[in-house]
């Protein structure tokens, strides 16, 4: 009997002892959840993770227009040839076109610039016109070697056609008659004295040594004449700039140019060949400096 109960006494200790336990094991409120702790160093390593720069537009998405301005020299002109101005438009990355339009003027080598000693004037010897070119073109540029976004050298060759307007505008100069008439002494303040084309020819027969001054520089625009012609130009550019805005450099090429009738700027006295002293067929050698922007 004793052990009959002792036997039971220790079969419901030990069912309390267990019931504690399956409470802890089986309880939904006191189970850990194991997703918990792995999710949260998850979702932080997420938001420190650095995000990647945005690459940096290249030259060809930071522009498609650019406009310059330059200064002529050229091998048919003086100390300055003429200035330009010329608008392009991005096509790809390698190439653009472009519109242009060159002003220059022409010097005839057999010129020479003469003083009047009498009355200190100067003018050119046995010149009779001016001449000048408006050259409307359009090309096509393309990069051959591309500087860097902010500095270096960029190499672009450059290629264009167009008509080309020679303008022949008189050059006038100051002929005192009297003096002339009289063939001796010096010019006096009652002379008369008139602006008129040189001519060394009959029937005007301006006589260099009566020739007091040349006259003002717009003096025969009304009876300036046009030649028509045409155009041919290539040239390589290097263009310098620390900005993608700005546009600085030198263009180097030559112009191959024609008319359909001589240029006639010099007319030397008893002159039998005007064709060995004035040129229909241009060409030349020209060196740019240009400043511009881009948009």
């Amino acid at each position: 009997m004793k052990n009959s109960l002792a036997l039971g006494l220790l079969a419901v200790v030990g069912g309390l002892a267990a019931v504690p336990a399956q409470a802890q094991e089986g309880s939904p409120l006191a189970r850990p959840t194991p997703a918990a702790p792995a999710e949260q160093p998850a979702r932080r390593a997420t938001q420190q993770r650095p995000t990647q720069p945005l690459p940096a537009p290249s030259d060809e998405q930071s522009y498609r227009r650019e406009t310059v301005f330059g200064i002529n020299f050229n091998t048919q002109g003086g100390l300055i040839g003429g200035a330009n101005v010329r608008s392009s438009r991005v096509i790809d990355d390698r190439r653009l076109w472009f519109w242009s339009l060159e002003g220059v003027f022409f010097k005839n080598p057999k010129e020479e610039t003469v003083t009047n000693q009498a009355t200190g004037g100067s003018f050119t010897q046995y010149k009779t016109n001016y001449a000048f070119a408006l050259r409307p073109s359009i090309g096509i540029q393309r990069i051959l070697f591309r500087k860097a976004a902010e500095s270096g050298v960029q190499v672009n060759g450059l290629l264009s056609v167009g008509p080309s307007i020679g303008l022949l505008m008189p050059y006038y100069i100051s002929y005192d008659k009297t003096w002339a008439a009289r063939g001796s002494g010096g010019p006096s303040q009652s002379d008369i004295i008139v602006d008129e084309q040189f001519n060394p020819n009959p029937p005007v027969s301006h006589d260099p040594n009566y020739i007091i001054d040349r006259a003002p520089f717009f003096s025969g625009i009304s009876k300036t004449k046009i030649v028509p012609g045409v155009h041919l130009r290539g040239g390589l550019s290097f263009e310098y700039g620390r900005y993608r805005d700005a546009v600085a450099g030198a263009e180097v090429g030559f112009v191959m140019e024609a008319y359909t009738q001589r240029l006639v700027t010099f007319n030397p006295p008893a002159a039998t060949d005007l064709s060995l002293l004035n040129k229909q067929f241009y060409p030349s050698v020209y060196l740019t400096l240009y400043l511009g922007h881009r948009n």
